[in-house]
């Protein structure tokens, strides 16, 4: 139920919630008060925030349990960008169950594409538990690389062999926890949500002085061993899309680095020209790569 209610003595008619609604399901009565069509709704709860009066409820949430918009501060947050560096070495202890919580809470508010929110996270939250996973997937690259080479796992950690005979933990670097987010295969932006999702959860993180790590070769061992998705609780239907690595750091930076900028152009006004047959097909193929 979409349970809409517009609290009348509280409305102060200004529109914002009819203009703000990109769905187009709010409009005026009569009496200019706004209605919903809630076969257009798609739940963003754009009118909910945007109300100055506080007089739009919805979804059976009230105005009084949201917290209020605060002025943000530009430069600290900068800095909590450009400080970011990808975590590789960890204490060897469970993080506190008020920072896991904090992360948790938090992914409630990423951005789905078309307001889709049904984004599936597996967190491995315990040390003993991640060292389960890890011992597995370990031992499962050991013998594609000894025992019965497995081409796509030879051919992905072939030059990591030594170091995994000296038993060098290469794919999870230690971390004492792991977090992996997957969406329906249905999901209309199924292949950047999971991207904006542990990208907020990296910032936030860093802001907890946790550190975090994106870890591919982790996806590519989902990929190949889809035994993992039963463990870490995949529904079905959904693709385990990315993992990122995170805990106490057990290292600490002094400052921001210096990269390379990168290409960054201002388009000017010049009118879209056609392209000619072979100019149109490259750009077919690199768009869809």
């Amino acid at each position: 139920m979409y349970n809409f209610k517009v609290d009348e003595e509280k409305c102060i008619h200004c529109g914002l919630c009819v203009k703000d609604c990109s769905a187009k399901a709010l409009e005026f009565n009569e009496d200019k008060i706004p209605e919903i069509n809630e076969d257009a709704c798609f739940k963003c709860q754009h009118c909910f925030a945007v109300c100055p009066a506080g007089a739009i409820s919805i979804f059976d949430k009230t105005p009084e349990n949201s917290d209020a918009v605060e002025e943000q501060n530009s430069e600290k947050l900068l800095n909590l960008i450009k400080s970011r560096r990808s975590i590789r070495h960890y204490k060897q202890e469970n993080l506190s169950s008020e920072k896991m919580e904090k992360l948790k809470n938090m992914l409630n508010w990423v951005p789905t594409g078309c307001n889709n929110h049904k984004l599936h996270f597996s967190f491995i939250d315990d040390i003993d538990v991640m060292n389960e996973f890890r011992g597995y997937v370990n031992s499962k690259i050991m013998d594609a690389l000894t025992k019965t080479p497995v081409k796509a796992i030879a051919n992905k950690f072939g030059r990591y062999k030594n170091a995994f005979m000296n038993g060098e933990d290469i794919v999870f670097r230690g971390a004492p926890h792991m977090v992996v987010v997957s969406t329906p295969v249905n999901a209309p932006c199924y292949n950047v949500d999971p991207i904006i999702a542990l990208s907020y959860f990296e910032l936030y993180a860093h802001s907890l002085n946790v550190g975090a790590c994106w870890c591919g070769l982790a996806e590519f061992c989902l990929i190949v061993m889809p035994e993992l998705c039963e463990y870490l609780q995949v529904p079905e239907n959904y693709k385990a899309s990315y993992v990122m690595l995170f805990g106490e750091p057990d290292i600490k930076y002094a400052r921001t680095v210096q990269p390379e900028p990168f290409q960054i152009v201002s388009v000017k006004k010049n009118g879209v020209k056609k392209l000619g047959f072979m100019k149109k097909m490259k750009r077919y193929s690199w768009n869809l790569k």
